[in-house]
C-alpha cells in the first residue's frame, strides 16, 4: 500500500502547487480573475482526470484474452485441475 501511496501524493501535491500557488503567482492585469479561474480549473480537472486513469489500472476491466492451450498450460503448472 505504500508504493501506491507515493504517486498519489506526488501528483496531489503537483497539482495543488498549479491550483493553489499558480493563481497567486498570477500578476496584476485586466484578466487576473480569468487566469486565475483557468489556473484552479485546470489542476482541478487534470487531477481529477490522472486519479481516473490511476484508480483504472488497480482494477482492470479487461484483462487478457488467453487460448485454450495456453489456459491449460497455465492450470496444469500452477497445479489446478484442468477443466475441459
Amino acid at each position: 500500500m505504500a508504493a501506491a501511496l507515493l504517486p498519489f501524493i506526488v501528483f496531489t501535491a503537483l497539482w495543488g502547487i498549479v491550483g493553489i500557488i499558480g493563481p497567486i503567482a498570477v500578476r496584476k492585469g485586466p484578466n487576473k480573475g480569468v487566469i486565475r479561474v483557468v489556473l484552479m480549473l485546470t489542476a482541478a480537472t487534470c487531477w481529477l482526470f490522472w486519479l481516473c486513469c490511476y484508480m483504472a489500472q488497480m482494477n482492470p476491466l479487461i484483462g487478457p484474452k488467453l487460448e485454450a492451450p495456453i489456459l491449460k498450460l497455465m492450470a496444469r503448472e500452477w497445479g489446478h485441475p484442468i477443466i475441459v
